[in-house]
């Protein structure tokens, strides 16, 4: 016991050490930037996919493999790198051919001229992965417009998004926002897949239906598209105890329900009705775009797995978001995008230290119930 105490007496020490750090530390770094013009909000990393998954298996060859093997795929390599640098040498010798002939026939230059437009040599297909891991707020939004608007200046029709989307929904008008910008992906008539590894429930079903192709995994949560409020009410407390709450408001339904006020049916009679043309809207927006579904029979509020979800023709395949990108790099250029925005000093060392105080209670919570089941 005596043990536990001094414990939790050092562990508090360390946290308020920690706190006062943090608090000088802002308080320098904030003085120091008054005055200063702020630079850019973030900046777009690109990761090569194709490469990254050579790199895993060129590094599994060479600890697994013998010296005789590594020659030969090597031998192999190099003789398909060849053969594909002799067949761009011959497209090309071909399209200089062509624009010769261009050259020539100025008659037929002057009626096509969009004909000087067209690339010389048919580059191969790109395949842009996104990733949205969403919040109550939907937060992440912040993020996904700026790479859908970096990803939207270079892709083209013979391109395509793939989305891994994992999210358990949340507010109303955040998830509107995030779904409307997926929409900007679909308006560009570039094909959108979206993949959902855990869940893509409310909110997230709302942005994954949007989807061209929506690929779900076997034990994924999928659905329920219904809509809720709920709220404590602490009015019976506050009379109790002679406690007054007072709501000066213009327009009838200003305020409905809230937290410290009287409930009346009056009140709960609109905010079921506003509930219900949600439900309406939401109901309509996922039929809009996914015309297969019986949306009396899945909107609920319930949830299913990928393969029941596949049955109800609310997803169109069933599979992991890894094999969708590992078999687009067999055929197409794999570029994963993410926009990170620039933290402050401050917000780097407030999420260190939120993530250090996690990490500790998070040790001592497994200690304690592996300890409790030896």
């Amino acid at each position: 016991m005596e043990f536990i105490i001094e414990y939790g007496m050092f562990f508090a020490k360390a946290v308020t050490i920690v706190v006062a750090i943090v608090i000088v530390i802002g308080a320098v770094t904030s003085s120091g930037n008054r005055g200063k013009k702020v630079g850019k909000k973030g900046e777009i990393k690109v990761t090569h996919l194709n490469e990254h998954i050579e790199d895993m298996r060129d590094t599994l060859r060479h600890n697994i493999l013998d010296k005789e093997n590594l020659k030969l795929i090597e031998k192999d390599q190099k003789k398909n790198e060849k053969a594909q640098k002799k067949e761009i040498k011959a497209q090309l010798k071909k399209e200089k051919e062509k624009e010769k002939e261009k050259e020539i026939d100025v008659v037929k230059e002057s009626v096509e001229p969009a004909a000087e437009n067209e690339t010389t040599v048919e580059r191969k297909k790109r395949v842009f992965v996104l990733n949205f891991n969403g919040d109550i707020k939907a937060e992440e939004v912040a993020s996904l417009r700026e790479e859908i608007t970096a990803v939207l200046s270079l892709a083209e029709p013979k391109d395509e998004v793939v989305l891994r989307l994992e999210s358990p929904g949340g507010m109303v008008h955040a998830y509107g926002l995030a779904s409307s910008q997926l929409l900007r992906i679909r308006n560009a008539k570039i094909p959108l897949t979206i993949c959902v590894d855990k869940v893509a429930a409310s909110g997230g079903y709302m942005m994954a239906c949007i989807a061209d192709k929506l690929v779900a995994a076997p034990f994924a949560i999928i659905g329920s598209i219904g809509v809720l409020v709920q709220l404590p009410n602490f009015h019976r407390i506050l009379k109790k105890h002679d406690v007054d709450y007072e709501i000066i408001s213009a327009g009838e339904f200003k305020r409905t329900l809230t937290t410290f006020g009287e409930i009346t049916q009056k009140g709960k009679d609109k905010v079921q009705e506003d509930v219900e043309t949600i439900h309406d809207i939401f109901k309509n927006w996922v039929k809009d775009h996914r015309p297969s579904v019986d949306i009396d029979k899945i909107s609920t509020g319930e949830t299913w797995i990928g393969m029941q979800a596949k049955e109800k023709n609310m997803v169109d395949e069933i599979r992991t978001s890894d094999e969708c990108i590992v078999t687009s790099c067999e055929s197409a250029d794999v570029y994963e995008v993410e926009y990170e925005i620039r933290q402050s000093i401050q917000d780097k060392l407030g999420s260190l230290l939120e993530g250090t105080v996690d990490k500790v209670f998070s040790n001592w919570f497994n200690k304690s119930s592996s300890d409790k089941y030896q």
